[in-house]
């Protein structure tokens, strides 16, 4: 039972679905995570606010790509197995 590069693939695809999915008002504000926060108005170069601006770009620019891969993962999973 080895890594395939299908398992690589579906790990990817299911980890932009998890950053895709975040909510910023929901859930990353109540654990500190809100581009309103002092960290990261004060200090742009801080890991927090770029690890806050790679979840807004995920959002912003993989949502249509991401609707796709996920039909064709779908369809490739229930033709193939």
């Amino acid at each position: 039972m080895g890594l395939s590069l299908g398992d690589l693939y579906t790990s990817g695809l299911l980890f932009l679905n998890a950053i895709a999915v975040l909510h910023e008002e929901r859930f990353l504000t109540k654990h500190g995570w809100s581009t309103n926060s002092p960290d990261v108005t004060l200090n742009p170069a801080s890991l927090k606010s770029k690890v806050l601006s790679i979840v807004k770009a995920v959002r912003l620019v993989m949502t249509w790509p991401l609707i796709f891969l996920n039909i064709l993962t779908i369809l490739f999973k229930l033709i193939l197995g």
